[in-house]
């Protein structure tokens, strides 16, 4: 599902990332404390950092190939990305937040919210009561599943999450880590999930690959 063999140096700073895994497994959970590269990894094959050499294929698609010249932009790569803070819009409201993953140049995302697939994103996370709210009227949980429905409604090949529990309490922590594997399991899509959360390793790592000082440090496999 995942080769991944990037490096890139970083000027402004001592700090280099040199990092080299394949997996085959559908969860792969990169795990690791702040700064041992984990979201500049993902950031890397979601196409927002330029490595300085190296290959990245996700699938059977091929993302980045320093010698062959080939770096997709990010909206060829077709990956769902949940950012960390979820960046939902705070001038959409649910349904538009959701629609503007399939916006298009001559589309208005406030037109997208009675899209058949927001609808579908809507009943499926139980959103549809609150698709007229803003995201400052909304809990945490309830951000996180508007962030994960707009990551999923343009129907990605792989879905990439950027410390997706960090800001939630423990008890829905956990809830939503069950929630998350019942989901990829139904959908049989690959995740890439970063954490440095050993309890998000052991319910959602099928793989589990360590990083320190921008280095692999350990990959494991579950039984």
């Amino acid at each position: 599902m995942f080769e991944i063999r990037i490096k890139k140096h970083f000027a402004d700073s001592a700090f280099s990332l040199d990092v080299a895994f394949q997996s085959h497994a559908q969860r792969l959970v990169l795990l690791g404390p702040s700064g041992a590269g984990k979201s500049l990894t993902l950031k890397a094959i979601a196409g927002l950092l330029q490595p300085d050499s190296g290959r990245m294929q996700v699938g059977s698609q091929l993302l980045f190939d320093h010698q062959a010249g080939v770096n997709l932009p990010p909206q060829q790569r077709r990956l769902g990305y949940l950012f960390q803070d979820y960046a939902l819009f705070p001038h959409l409201n649910v349904s538009q937040n959701i629609g503007f993953a399939l916006n298009t140049s001559v589309l208005n995302p406030r037109r997208l919210h009675q899209h058949p697939q927001v609808q579908l994103w809507l009943e499926r996370f139980e959103l549809t009561p609150y698709a007229l709210l803003y995201p400052h009227q909304l809990s945490g949980g309830q951000k996180q599943r508007v962030a994960l429905a707009r990551a999923l409604v343009g129907e990605p090949a792989a879905l990439l999450l950027d410390e997706p529990f960090a800001a939630l309490d423990p008890a829905l922590r956990q809830s939503l880590r069950a929630d998350l594997l019942q989901l990829q399991i139904q959908l049989q899509l690959p995740l890439l999930l970063i954490t440095h959360d050993e309890q998000d390793a052991a319910v959602l790592g099928q793989t589990v690959i360590e990083l320190a000082q921008g280095r692999l440090k350990s990959q494991a496999t579950a039984e």
